[in-house]
């Protein structure tokens, strides 16, 4: 007897639970605060906006440890709300404690959606971004909490997202569908028709996280949406969607699209800080999204590489970003796909 197993759909509830359940393990706190790029950018740009925390107050949303909390306390805030909704949050009140902060930062355990804060802010701060930026969705609470507890006029740090795309060719995965190949030779058995097999299974619909290395980047990236945080709305956030254009530099196989973000902190009269995860820039744990062509399309140099990304959630669970890439390689007929990063949250229906 054989069974047909379902994906089914998370109700809001279990798919808020398994998020933040996720972030109770150590392992993914020790990642962020070893992210140089990450840490160090978070801090430089609250040092930089000294003038905008003396005497201030705070609210970090998804605060985690508490890092960047007891950064916005050394830059002279008066209070601290610390926002966190899991478990990680009575690590972060024994992390206060240890810098003698516990005057200035106060630990909320609970969402900022749910939680009550006795006071307006003066400055938000908050390390929301995911994978292809929007994985998570933790963006949607940073705009509940501005639209709730911001003063008219606070400061949002970061302040700006730009997401970018760009063809590739990954060389490892030729490699591999090429192996197939090799086989006979090796072990005189052929087994050459195992490539399109493989090639199935490498080049699905999923959204790959990996380090893409800058010299498998066919084109400058294109930018196709841009975010000011300071008036973006979760309506607009459902249905993100912007066109691009690209040139690409030479011959070879467009095999893979490429999208990175970056995010702006504003430094007063300073140059702004920029964080990114571009290939072309120091590695970050967010590394770049990497979305899988059918089959490579070869191009020459100034091929135009033309089309609209979208990005939506999930219709299995909200939290997980879908993007769906229409686009024209030279005189190729336009083509269409739609990527999502798997879901390890499903169950089995039976």
């Amino acid at each position: 007897m054989s069974h047909v197993v379902k994906k089914r759909k998370l109700d809001k509830t279990r798919q808020d639970r398994l998020y933040f359940d996720s972030y109770t393990d150590v392992t993914i706190h020790e990642e962020m605060i070893a992210d140089h790029v990450r840490t160090s950018t978070y801090r430089n740009a609250i040092t930089r906006n000294g003038e905008s925390f003396q005497g201030k107050v705070v609210l970090d949303v998804g605060a985690g440890t508490g890092v960047l909390s007891i950064f916005c306390a050394q830059a002279g805030a008066r209070k601290v709300y610390a926002v966190e909704a899991c478990s990680i949050a009575e690590q972060a009140v024994k992390i206060v404690k240890l810098n003698d902060l516990e005057d200035k930062v106060e630990v909320v355990r609970g969402t900022v959606e749910t939680v009550d804060l006795p006071e307006m802010v003066d400055v938000i701060v908050s390390e929301w971004m995911g994978y292809a930026l929007l994985h998570e969705s933790m963006l949607n609470s940073v705009l509940y909490a501005r639209d709730k507890w911001l003063k008219p006029g606070g400061l949002i740090l970061p302040n700006r997202a730009e997401l970018y795309i760009a063809p590739v060719m990954d060389p490892v995965v030729e490699d591999r569908l090429h192996f197939w190949y090799t086989v006979k030779d090796q072990y005189g058995v052929d087994m050459s028709c195992m490539s399109d097999f493989a090639r199935g299974c490498i080049m699905n619909s999923d959204i790959t996280v990996t380090n893409v290395n800058l010299e498998d980047v066919l084109s400058h990236p294109a930018r196709f949406a841009e975010l000011d945080l300071n008036t973006v709305t979760v309506e607009e956030l459902r249905a993100l969607k912007g066109h691009f254009r690209c040139e690409c530099f030479g011959s070879a196989a467009v095999n893979a699209f490429c999208v990175y973000f970056t995010v702006t902190f504003p430094c007063g009269a300073d140059k702004p800080l920029v964080l990114s995860t571009s290939p072309f820039k120091p590695e970050t744990h967010w590394k770049q999204a990497v979305l899988y062509l059918d089959a490579p399309v070869r191009v020459e140099q100034d091929t135009p590489v033309t089309g609209e990304v979208s990005m939506f959630p999930s219709e299995e669970s909200a939290r997980f970003v879908c993007v769906r890439v229409d686009f024209t390689v030279g005189e190729h007929k336009r083509q269409s796909k739609t990527f999502s990063i798997p879901d390890w949250s499903y169950e089995p229906q039976l």
